[in-house]
């Protein structure tokens, strides 16, 4: 559940703080106070879209930070590595004027997709928006299959289909006209032919790029090994290096009879006199390689021509353009053997078709089932809040295969005794809507993990008895998950175990925005402001205060009237 919220700097709110009880909280106020940007601070805090200009003028950044019990999401803890506090979460998201946001867990920084994903784990949220998803008819098959738990077989379905889909994908690119195959195989075996006579190795364009180098500076590099040849070895005008050094070890060694020291420069000479005749015999046997045929250098250049009019077609390098020739091998191949190739892809299309038919069908049989309870539960829900004449169905009708199976789903609603059921968006009114919408919740989601629900506007068209029963109906709900109400009905209010005002000022030109717990005659007022407006009279407040004894009472064990 939700146990603290804190804003700064959001639009109108510099700063906000609220507690939420458990059970049953209420969000109340004037038009344009600042409740909706309490729910929106909550969702940005749980990775929700942040709104543009959000960041409150001459302020440098906007931040919101809940605290959240850790129960529900301990799996997503145990995967992001994250330890809760005192069994709390610290979720902390902040955003500049200028557009840069960051998120924090407990002060660990995680991505806006991993905060969504812990979102979803904490919180339910039902906007105002919800209505109209439900009312899309596009969206039931889903709300049916998360009621239904479908969840794995939808997985397993769509693995199934999608290697179907892919099969099918190869039979089609095989079956193309006979002709459109011809001018494919004269393509293919120009091309393998064009590789082949290339006869190509694995990184011969390196080795033919440092042989061209060399070849390109033979000149050099030939004066180069005979001037360190004849340095180390001497000539008949002097002695070379190797003969000095045999010269100074020598002279060295008599010396060193008496001195240790003098024995270890010694041996050091000894040994630079070994690694200089080395080197010499290695620039012997290197000078012995420097043998350039006049055409090498041309011969060189292009063969590196030829690799590169290849690389530019097929690959960016030879092991690629060997990978690309392989392919085209096994294409030709396919095509001259397509007639054997084709009844094969049609037998394991068929196969792969009849294996996603069957999961399907197991997906239809399920959603079947969950549709007459769903309807039962529904329907009774609807009774519940205000609707005895109401009815719910859920229509299933047989669809060409696709990612959800064979079931196009859509809900129908009779408001009334008699009718015949409809499409919701045809037949239910605003109020009719808000009240379909929270039976669908009641029934959705009493039987998740999720510990805390927002309610936005859930009171929208609804009046009278029906507001009653709608309150009655988050009570009952709030009994077992914490609820968080913004609303505008006077009866949803007194119902509330914490009640919130949300009051908005302007001093110096500035709007400002706070949140305020209500005691029992502040809640009183507040309740006659929602009856009667502003001014409350005594015959308003002796109302309000009914209200709160009938909402006592039925919290107490009592039923309405």
């Amino acid at each position: 559940m939700l146990k603290a919220l804190h804003i700064e700097n959001m639009a109108v709110i510099e700063r906000a703080d609220m507690e939420p009880g458990p059970g049953f909280n209420v969000l109340t106020g004037e038009t344009g106070a600042g409740k909706s940007i309490i729910i929106d601070a909550l969702g940005a805090a749980l990775g929700g879209r942040i709104k543009s200009g959000i960041v409150r003028s001459g302020a440098g950044k906007a931040a919101v930070t809940a605290q959240f019990s850790a129960d529900g999401a301990e799996e997503w803890c145990r995967e992001h590595e994250i330890e809760p506090e005192d069994d709390s979460l610290f979720i902390t998201r902040s955003v500049t004027a200028d557009g840069r946001s960051s998120c924090r867990v407990n002060g660990t920084p995680v991505p806006v997709s991993a905060l969504k994903e812990l979102g979803e784990c904490l919180l339910d949220i039902h906007g105002q928006t919800d209505g109209q998803r439900m009312a899309d008819e596009k969206y039931h098959i889903g709300y049916l299959d998360g009621y239904a738990g479908l969840s794995d077989e939808l997985d397993s379905y769509r693995e199934k289909y999608d290697a179907y889909l892919a099969a099918r994908k190869k039979l089609s690119a095989l079956m193309t006209d006979e002709s459109e195959k011809e001018r494919r195989r004269d393509l293919l075996k120009f091309q393998i032919e064009e590789i082949e006579r290339a006869g190509l190795t694995p990184g011969e364009s390196e080795t033919l790029a440092a042989r061209r180098e060399v070849l390109k500076n033979a000149a050099r590099i030939t004066d180069g090994v005979e001037g360190a040849f004849a340095a180390l070895f001497g000539g008949e005008r002097s002695d070379g290096a190797i003969a000095l050094i045999s010269e100074a070890a020598g002279e060295l060694s008599g010396a060193a009879r008496w001195s240790e020291e003098l024995s270890d420069l010694t041996a050091r000479l000894n040994g630079l006199e070994t690694e200089a005749e080395d080197i010499a015999e290695a620039l012997r046997d290197f000078r012995r390689g420097l043998d350039f045929s006049p055409n090498e250098l041309d011969d060189t250049e292009n063969r590196l021509s030829v690799i590169r009019r290849l690389s530019r077609k097929y690959g960016e390098n030879e092991e690629k353009i060997l990978e690309y020739l392989e392919a085209c091998r096994e294409e030709l191949e396919g095509i001259d053997n397509s007639e054997e190739t084709e009844r094969r892809l049609k037998a394991e299309t068929e196969k792969l078709f009849d294996e996603a038919e069957k999961a399907a069908a197991g997906l239809s049989e399920k959603r079947k089932k969950a549709a007459l309870k769903l309807r039962q539960e529904i329907t009774a829900q609807l009774k519940e809040l205000s609707m005895p004449g109401a009815s719910f169905d859920v229509e299933i009708a047989e669809t060409e295969l696709g990612r959800t199976g064979k079931d196009g789903v859509r809900f129908l609603i009779a408001a009334n005794a008699g009718e015949a059921p409809g499409r919701i968006s045809k037949v239910a009114s605003g109020g009719e809507l808000s009240r379909i919408m929270l039976a669908m919740k009641t029934v959705l989601t009493g039987a998740d993990d999720i510990g805390a629900m927002v309610f936005d506007e859930i009171d929208t068209g609804v009046s009278g008895v029906a507001a009653s029963r709608v309150a009655e109906k988050l009570s009952r709900l709030a009994r077992g998950k914490q609820v968080i109400c913004v609303t505008h009905l006077p009866q949803i209010t007194a119902m509330a175990d914490t009640h919130f005002r949300i009051n908005k000022s302007v001093n110096d030109g500035r709007t400002y925005t706070r949140v305020e717990g209500l005691g029992y005659s502040e809640r009183a007022e507040e309740i006659a402001r929602l009856t009667g407006g502003d001014s409350a009279t005594d015959t308003t407040l002796l109302a309000a205060q009914e209200l709160l004894s009938a909402a006592e009472s039925f919290k107490k064990g009592g039923s309405h009237g």
